[in-house]
């Protein structure tokens, strides 16, 4: 992004998840159901690596030398770049993984493509994204000029989501919401579908071309 706010707030955006212990715990829960767990996955704007640590992912990019220093500290290959140009070799991994991290891309359907292009026959890209159809989503919007991390970003809903992955080869198979109450002390489950949960986890699978597309819920 043109403007990247993580490069000075980096101790800001570590501290969340600590004062916020609770979202995290349900945010990983709603990734776990979908993250491979025995593949070789990358996370493409990785940031300070808090998730991939968590989630058992090994590599990443982002466009913040200050967060990837957070990463490599913990022990990541985590590689300066863009989401538009990947520092990767065709056919290079099992999954793609998205983690708020697309309403901060210029380019998302180049994103999307660079993507295709990196992962195996049939593997799978994931993206979680805020919604911005759900209250706290609009909440986030009417906010956005006051936020430091969200000034800059375009927030997406989950069709548009959808039809990102779809006119770009991709098979969406799964979704997975979770913090349909973002102000909850209790950790949440998350369960399958979009509309109520504020965060969103949603699979696409790659297509070869000449293969139809199926959205299944």
């Amino acid at each position: 992004m043109k403007q990247n706010p993580f490069d000075t707030l980096t101790s800001e955006y570590e501290a969340w998840f600590v004062e916020n212990k609770v979202l995290f715990q349900s945010e990983l829960l709603a990734l776990k159901q979908v993250v491979p767990a025995d593949k070789k996955g990358v996370e493409i704007g990785i940031g300070s690596g808090i998730f991939a640590e968590q989630l058992g992912i090994r590599f990443g990019i982002d466009p913040s030398e200050k967060m990837l220093e957070y990463a490599r500290q913990r022990g990541l290959e985590a590689q300066k770049g863009v989401a538009e140009n990947l520092p990767y070799e065709n056919d290079s991994f099992d999954f793609a993984l998205f983690i708020t991290s697309m309403c901060f891309i210029d380019n998302p359907d180049l994103a999307v493509r660079e993507a295709y292009r990196i992962l195996k026959n049939e593997g799978e890209i994931i993206i979680a994204s805020l919604d911005k159809e759900t209250r706290f989503g609009r909440f986030l919007e009417s906010e956005q000029k006051n936020s430091q991390f969200y000034k800059h970003a375009h927030f997406f809903s989950v069709p548009e989501v959808i039809e990102l992955l779809e006119n770009n080869k991709f098979r969406v198979t799964q979704t997975v919401q979770t913090l349909e109450d973002p102000a909850t002390q209790r950790v949440e489950n998350p369960v399958e579908g979009y509309g109520k949960g504020s965060f969103v986890v949603i699979k696409g699978v790659k297509e070869q071309s000449g293969i139809s597309m199926l959205t299944i819920f």
